[in-house]
């Protein structure tokens, strides 16, 4: 595959990973607010498992593997600030996931640990991440 269509097919898999990144913490927000147990409560388990087993896990690992497949192709030099602080945005990303996942799983479990009001507040982490990932590669900064 030449580094066009890897290209295409790593943003095509960023955009799909984000959309779950920012619409599963949405869901969390409203989940959080419903009775367990209730009928309400089973929609959006299946919702959410749905979203992250069907999108969002594919997603991640073709945006990951997308993503070294074009370092390894542009044989990319990582003595890179601006490189750097991008796969530090992408960490991130893989940490939020990781803890999107937890959360899942507690929901699909029964749990209500946190408020609603703390789903909203998390929902802010991936747009932070996704503009220091946005401008570490377009503007390179301390390049």
């Amino acid at each position: 595959m030449n580094y066009e269509w890897l290209k295409v097919v790593h943003l095509l898999a960023v955009i799909s990973w984000m959309a779950g990144l920012f619409y599963l913490p949405r869901l969390f927000v409203y989940h959080s607010e419903q009775k367990p147990g209730s009928a309400t409560d089973e929609t959006f388990k299946v919702m959410e498992r749905r979203l992250m087993k069907a999108i969002m896990r594919p997603a991640s690992v073709v945006t990951l593997l997308s993503g070294l497949g074009l370092l390894h192709i542009l044989a990319m030099p990582f003595d890179q600030t601006w490189l750097w602080l991008k796969l530090a945005g992408v960490l991130g990303l893989v940490m939020f996931h990781g803890v999107l996942e937890v959360f899942l799983a507690r929901f699909a479990r029964g749990e209500r640990k946190r408020t609603a009001r703390f789903f909203r507040i998390l929902n802010e982490v991936p747009t932070v991440l996704l503009v220091v990932i946005v401008i570490a590669v377009v503007v390179r900064p301390f390049s």
